[in-house]
Parts: structure tokens; C-alpha cells; sequence
């Protein structure tokens, strides 16, 4: 009996090991319609198992959240079989894996190849799935491919970059080969046939943009000629030399290549509009690649963010505003004339670094200065952040920016830790409602300090984003100021004594004479 008891126990014991030491079935990733469903828990397998791993980091809430999502939907049906592994990311349900990979924002689409994590390749946003097909065949070809047969493309309506080279293997054709791996929805072709070169009476290492065969510009190739060059010349060329700004073109002129914008804000349906859309046309012709001219319909009830952002009034227009969208600093046209060039000169003037940045200020906050962090607008920014007797920190900030949000508890953090200190002001300040001269701030969110001096000092901080880093830095900063402030004291007493002396010596010229 205890022998067969034995062999019972035995045998159920080798019935549990055996398939543990059997090869265990992979549980295959969850996938929709051939698209892999990827989370935080499974991203790092889809990654270690996909030479190429395609993925849309899906914000479904987002601007061109549903048309992205139908044009990789549509893609992914087309890459059944290919050697393309397709996967999406909710970033809106999985925000740990977002923030970890860095794609809480834009791009929508990145590559990742053989496994690296860390450095994936963007996709361009993509008008449809072609964009995307197109995109990913021409990252794994080569210039030899765009050679194309110009009599089947000579009726297109589509935009043709075309490349005129005398050698396929040249630096330049790998630079015109490039741009268009970034530009998939643009059509490209390269030749070297010399009768073309002849029609257009151009040379080698040329690149024309041709619509119906009419050469709409030309571009010389050089050994300095970049990427981003080209990608910048097509892509202005491609617009309006003055685009209206509506839903179609938004996107286009936001991700423009050119940071310098001129904005006419106007009524199309107003006596004048001929007439100074006329000028600003005139005007746009002589600065293309260095200014992109937007025309703003002040009626149309779509673009009131716009309007509501440059605090322009449907009343105040029209009126002409140039803005850097890397600084977002804005400048006003100080005229109420809208010739051209009147419109050149200001441009002119924004581009050599002269023209005076237009003074805008929120109006005061009730209470601004009572809060552990001090709530600053325009006017009075200078007054606290240039007072001799108090150290100022400032974050300044954009609202609409994720990045500047981030620092609202480090920076009330930061107001607790120096709560005690009577000789250090904490603040923060919208700088796209505020414009106080910012053109040597850069881009935001940015920290500066103000030491307690009568010089106007600024001083920027990159340092780790920690209470204790900024805390050491706040005092470094502080215990220079007090050096420099011996000097400045000793000078402004020098100067005083200087003044007293010369009153005095007035006084007693006074006396003589009477």
C-alpha cells in the first residue's frame, strides 16, 4: 500500500515538473487589425521582437488625432507581410511609457530599428497613408530611384522637385535624396539627361520646381547646401508667397521651416483690403526664406485663438505684426501706412536686430504680491525684478507649454524653502502675454536671476531643476552681487560727492555775482 501511495506522489510530482521544464508557449501580443496594442508591460518584448517597429503614440483627443490614426490604420494594411512590425500607444491611457520614451507631444509616428530605444527615427507627420509608404520606401532606397521619366509627369498639377546631376553619387545628390525622405508628400525626381538641361538653360547640381513643366524657382546646389536648406526651400516655395491662415494651412505654417513670421490681421471684406494685400504681396516677394508673410481674416470667427493670442481686436485692424516663433517675441508695424515699402523697411529693420519689440503687460492681479510665488505681468516685472535692495528669481513661462507647467511646484517649492528670507522674491511671469523686451531670454521656460543690484543684471540658470541646486545657486549668485555692490555703492558716493562739489561751485559763482 505504501509502495503505491509512493508511486501516486511520484508520479503527480513528475506530472507538475515536466512541463516546467518543457518550452513554454509564448503569449503573443495583443494586436488589432494586424496593429500590435503596445503598454509599458509589453512594449520592451514588441521592441526586442521587431527589427523595425513602427509605432503611432495615438493622442485620439489631439488636433489631427483621428486623420493620423486612419492614415497608419490604412498603412498597416498595406505592410501585411512586409518586414515592418506596426504598433500603437494611447499616451492618453498609458502616460508612464509616454513620459519614459519622451512622446507625450509630437512627432505621432516613430521608428525604432533593430531594438534602440532611445533613438528612434521620426516620421513626418502624414497628410495619408502614402505619406507614410512613401516615407518608409524611400528611407530603404537610394537617388537611383527617383530617376523618372519626364513626359508621364509633365501635366501634373502636384509641385515636382526635380534635381538636375551630372554623377548619382555625389554629395549632392545624397543632400536632394535626403529631403526627400523628409518630404514624402512631395514628388521628387532626379536626371542627368542633358537635353533637360538644355530646355531649362540651366547646369549640373541644380534643383527646379516645376508645376505643369513651368519652372517656379531654382535652386543652385553648393558644397554648403544642407538638408535643412532644401527642406526650407521647398517647403516655402511650396506655399503662397502669402498664405491665408485658415484650418487647411495652420498646420503648414507652424511647422514652417522659417521662424520669422509676418501677420497681416485684416477684413477681406474692408475698402482697403486690395490694396494693402496688394502692398504686403509686393513686400513678401523680396524677404522669401527669411520671412513667411500670413495674411489673418479678422472676421472669420475660426481664427479667434489667433487673434486672442496676439491681442489683436476685430476694431484695431488692420495692422501688421512680425513674430520669431523660437523667442515668441512680437514687434508692431509703427505706422498706420501700409505701402510697400513701408512693409519692407519694417522687416528690414526686424531682421538687422533694430526694431523695438512691441511693450504689452496683463492687467495686475488682485493680490499679485501677497502669494509665496509673486505673479509678475509686464509692468511690473522691471519693478521687482530690478530692485537694488531684493534678489529676484523669475521663471518665465508659456501656459500652453507642458514643460513650463512642470516647473509650478518646483518653483513653490522653492518659494517655502526662502520664505524666511526677506531679501529674495520668487515670481513667474507668462511671457507670451508679456512682452517686456525678451528678446535676450530665448526660449521658454527659462529661469533668471536678478541680483539685488543698481546695474541691470541678468543671469540665466541651467543647472539641475532641484530646490537644493537652485537654493546653492541663489546664494553663489548673491554673495557676488554683495562684492559688486561694494563697488557700485563706492562709485554712486564718488558720483554724489562729484555732484555735491559741482552745486557747490555754482552756488558760489552765484554768490560772486551778486
Amino acid at each position: 500500500m505504501r509502495a503505491a501511495l509512493l508511486f501516486l506522489v511520484t508520479a503527480c510530482c513528475l506530472g507538475v515538473l515536466l512541463p516546467a521544464g518543457a518550452s513554454k508557449v509564448e503569449k503573443p501580443l495583443p494586436q488589432v487589425d494586424g496593429v500590435l496594442q503596445l503598454t509599458k508591460s509589453n512594449f520592451d518584448k514588441a521592441l526586442k521582437k521587431s527589427t523595425q517597429l513602427l509605432v503611432h503614440f495615438s493622442a485620439p483627443l489631439s488636433g489631427d488625432g483621428q486623420r493620423v490614426s486612419a492614415a497608419f490604420q490604412e498603412a498597416a494594411a498595406e505592410l501585411q507581410g512586409s518586414g515592418v512590425t506596426m504598433a500603437t500607444v494611447d499616451v492618453s491611457k498609458d502616460k508612464d511609457l509616454a513620459k519614459q520614451l519622451n512622446a507625450s507631444g509630437p512627432p505621432p509616428i516613430r521608428l525604432y530599428i533593430n531594438g534602440d530605444k532611445h533613438t528612434p527615427v521620426v516620421c513626418p507627420v502624414p497628410k495619408n497613408a502614402a505619406s507614410i509608404l512613401t516615407w518608409l520606401k524611400r528611407r530603404a532606397g537610394s537617388a537611383a530611384d527617383l530617376l523618372t521619366d519626364f513626359s508621364q509627369s509633365k501635366d501634373s498639377e502636384e509641385l515636382l522637385v526635380v534635381g538636375f546631376f551630372k554623377d548619382l553619387a555625389s554629395g549632392y545628390a545624397d543632400v536632394f535624396y535626403a529631403a526627400a525622405v523628409d518630404l514624402p508628400d512631395v514628388s521628387f525626381a532626379i536626371t542627368h539627361d542633358d537635353k533637360l538641361i538644355s530646355k531649362y538653360d540651366i547646369t549640373h547640381d541644380v534643383v527646379l520646381l516645376l508645376n505643369k513643366s513651368r519652372v517656379v524657382e531654382a535652386y543652385k546646389m553648393s558644397p554648403k547646401t544642407s538638408k535643412g536648406d532644401l527642406i526650407a526651400f521647398i517647403t516655402v516655395y511650396q506655399m503662397e508667397v502669402v498664405t491665408e491662415y485658415d484650418g487647411q494651412t495652420a498646420g503648414q505654417i507652424l511647422t514652417a521651416p522659417v521662424p520669422n513670421h509676418a501677420l497681416l490681421f485684416i477684413s477681406k471684406s474692408s475698402k482697403e483690403f486690395k490694396q494693402i494685400h496688394a502692398a504686403f504681396l509686393s513686400a513678401a516677394q523680396s524677404f522669401r526664406l527669411k520671412v513667411l508673410f500670413v495674411m489673418v481674416n479678422v472676421e472669420e470667427p475660426r481664427n479667434g485663438r489667433l487673434l486672442e493670442y496676439f491681442r489683436v481686436r476685430e476694431g484695431e485692424a488692420p495692422l501688421i505684426r512680425l513674430v520669431n516663433l523660437t523667442d515668441h517675441v512680437t514687434y508692431h508695424l509703427p505706422s498706420d501706412k501700409f505701402d510697400t515699402e513701408i512693409i519692407k523697411t519694417f522687416c528690414q529693420t526686424y531682421l538687422d536686430g533694430t526694431a523695438q519689440p512691441k511693450m504689452q503687460s496683463e492687467p495686475i492681479p488682485e493680490g499679485w504680491d501677497t502669494q509665496p510665488v509673486k505673479q509678475l505681468v509686464g509692468s511690473t516685472l522691471e519693478k521687482v525684478a530690478f530692485n537694488p535692495d531684493k534678489t529676484a528669481f523669475v521663471l518665465l513661462y508659456l501656459p500652453y507649454s507642458q514643460k513650463s507647467r512642470a516647473l509650478f511646484p518646483l518653483w513653490e517649492e522653492l518659494a517655502k524653502a526662502v520664505e524666511h528670507r526677506e531679501d529674495v522674491v520668487i515670481a513667474r511671469i507668462d511671457a507670451s502675454a508679456n512682452d517686456i523686451n525678451l528678446s535676450m531670454y530665448g526660449s521658454y521656460p527659462a529661469l533668471r536671476l536678478f541680483p539685488a543690484l543698481f546695474a541691470e543684471r541678468v543671469v540665466d540658470y541651467t543647472g539641475k531643476e532641484t530646490v537644493k541646486d537652485l537654493v546653492k545657486f541663489l546664494d553663489k549668485e548673491m554673495e557676488k552681487a554683495k562684492k559688486y555692490r561694494v563697488t557700485e555703492d563706492e562709485d554712486r558716493k564718488k558720483y554724489i560727492e562729484a555732484m555735491k562739489a559741482e552745486d557747490a561751485k555754482k552756488d558760489d559763482k552765484s554768490k560772486d555775482e551778486l
